[in-house]
């Protein structure tokens, strides 16, 4: 670890931190539709689709309708995308004349990018055409992210609403959250990111030669007059041979933004943020980074001005923080350190550790500080391979999608996830002291924790099932991964970690793009999305029915660093004791084994 990859660490979520307010101070104004500077410009916009698709924006839904209408637009989402693949064939814009994808991986990406997951089991450029990619992919990128946003919303309206069954309505908390947030940022975002050198145009791609490079014919002359085996490499004959090589390209920046402002993740091209012309720069970099946590982290400081106790917000903010911290750091550490297995043969410390699938231009620290970053919140983008990490740097990266991203989590999912934790935190505090457990002056009765387990019972039990099923099947689940043993197991156990917490990113080394994969893993992300989502609408419209009581010298504070230590201790009870048997089988045992000096 060196000053440099710390203080970069530090400086961005110092940025994070001073964003958090003024984002937070936006979001709430949005939603109650206040006055904006927006306003003048996207005002009339949004009474014309009010108009057009003819929605009352003073007609609020209990949870019941808000949940209707989310499960039926996901539905028509899913089917439109679907179509749109199905036909890639014969629609227009397709320059590389690319043929639709079948069955079973259309389904997959579909449901993929509809749930915010953005799983790819394909190669962008070799498999989307740039009319699927705009009209289809990046559609969903903003349509998916505001279906969240409206989501944790209406969670914080039921929290902070009394004696009442309504908690907004879905449709104005999509247009709102999609016109007034995600299209001016996403909109800023592009023109800087062309800035950086990312591409963005409609051309065909583009066929150039290489530079012409000797191929060497090795002289089978003795090198000792004794081994025959050994070849003289320094007596060769040169031989030229011409290579030509495609560059993809297309318009990239334009959902390059938008992937990263919604934590969608799917990249426009197979190497994702990894690749120079989606990701050319540190600067463009380190704004990728910073768009992903710039929603969620602002939604903290929603919450508190919305629910009346602004240091709750923060509260819930610092909790997320310090997890953050925490495992950014430790992936640092472990990359930093570099290979025990490697460290005779290359000194690590001169490229500064484990370099392997790493790009030198962002090095360990800006390698581990976007890997920390996407898997704590529901993006998939990767910027380097996280198969190619250390045990404990790759085990890092997975429970941070193993805790629910909690961690700021999505645009949305890591606002009502966490707040789940939250109704958990205060009803284990409830029973410590014997009271009834209240939150902000509600009742937290039965009903608001069964749906609570209910949540958080769904997530493990989807991933422990299907992974279960691929590891005893050697037909169609074993015979998609190319390792064997506990880094196989990791491989496997990330894909459906992936999927269920609608993260998108791929651990590597585990064939994806078979029946059985795009099937399962579609069926996990849509699980993880939707039956994990009605819970959560449930809760906010029982909460929302609710009287406020006055506090009591009983009541426990959630606004403090009590409540935020009880948080984590939550957080980390439940999510990470849930998985530490199958972490200690996986990425634990390969670092023992690694640094007993055995090749896995």
């Amino acid at each position: 670890m060196t000053f440099n990859g710390i203080l970069q660490i530090l400086v961005f979520f110092v940025i994070v931190l001073v964003l958090t307010k003024p984002v937070g101070i936006y979001i709430e104004y949005v939603y109650a539709g206040k006055r904006t500077l927006l306003s003048p410009i996207f005002n009339w916009f949004e009474q014309v689709i009010y108009r057009v698709t003819k929605t009352n924006p003073d007609s609020e839904m209990n949870w019941k309708g808000y949940t209707r209408a989310l499960l039926m637009f996901s539905i028509v989402s899913t089917l439109f995308l679907y179509i749109i693949q199905r036909l890639q064939g014969v629609l227009p814009i397709n320059p590389q004349g690319l043929s639709s994808p079948g069955v079973d991986l259309a389904f997959n990406t579909a449901v993929s990018f509809v749930t915010n997951t953005d799983w790819q089991a394909y190669a962008g450029e070799a498999t989307m055409s740039y009319l699927t990619q705009m009209a289809g992919l990046a559609v969903q990128n903003f349509l998916s992210a505001g279906a969240g946003m409206a989501v944790a919303i209406a969670f914080i309206r039921g929290i902070a609403r009394t004696e009442t069954d309504k908690i907004g309505n879905f449709w104005v908390d999509l247009v709102r959250g999609i016109l007034y947030i995600l299209l001016p940022i996403a909109f800023l975002a592009a023109l800087f990111f062309v800035s950086q050198g990312v591409v963005q145009n409609f051309r065909a791609y583009d066929k150039v030669a290489l530079i012409d490079q000797p191929t060497l014919q090795p002289d089978r002359t003795h090198n000792d007059g004794n081994d025959s085996s050994k070849a003289d490499l320094g007596n060769t004959n040169d031989l030229t041979k011409t290579a030509t090589q495609t560059i993809a390209q297309g318009p990239v920046a334009s959902q390059l933004a938008i992937k990263m402002l919604g934590t969608n993740g799917g990249g426009f091209l197979n190497a994702n943020s990894a690749h120079p012309l989606e990701n050319p720069t540190p600067l463009s970099n380190f704004l990728q980074m910073l768009l992903i946590f710039l929603i969620p982290a602002g939604f903290t400081y929603t919450l508190g001005r919305m629910v009346g106790s602004q240091g709750h917000g923060w509260a819930v903010f610092w909790a997320m923080s310090l997890l953050f911290l925490a495992g950014v750091f430790t992936v640092y550490w472990a990359e930093a350190r570099g290979n025990p297995l490697y460290s005779l043969t290359v000194d690590q410390s001169i490229v500064g550790g484990n370099m392997e699938g790493k790009e030198v231009r962002f090095g360990v620290a800006g390698s581990a500080l976007f890997a920390t970053v996407t898997t704590d919140s529901s993006c998939g983008a990767v910027n380097s391979m996280h198969d190619s990490f250390m045990p404990i740097g790759g085990m890092v990266v997975l429970v941070n999608m193993m805790l629910g991203e909690v961690v700021f989590g999505g645009v949305g999912g890591g606002t009502y996830g966490i707040l789940v934790m939250v109704i958990l935190s205060v009803f284990i505090a409830g029973l410590m002291v014997g009271r009834t457990p209240e939150y902000l002056g509600k009742k937290v009765e039965a009903f608001d924790v069964k749906m609570a387990m209910l949540y958080t019972l769904i997530f493990p039990a989807t991933i422990l099932i299907f992974a279960a099923w691929s590891a005893l099947s050697p037909d169609y689940g074993l015979a998609g991964i190319k390792q064997t043993g506990p880094h196989g197991l990791t491989e496997l156990i990330y894909a459906y970690v992936s999927a269920a917490a609608n993260n998108g990113s791929a651990f590597a080394g585990l064939n994806s793009d078979t029946w059985w994969f795009n099937t399962t893993l579609g069926l996990a992300m849509l699980i993880g999305r939707f039956l994990m989502i009605i819970p959560i609408l449930a809760i906010a419209g029982n909460l929302a029915g609710k009287k406020i009581s006055p506090p009591t010298l009983g009541s426990f504070p959630v606004n403090g660093w009590l409540f935020t230590v009880l948080l984590l201790g939550v957080i980390i009870i439940v999510g990470g004791l849930t998985f530490f048997p199958v972490l200690s089988l996986a990425p634990l045992l390969e670092h023992f084994q690694i640094w007993a000096g055995h090749s896995i």
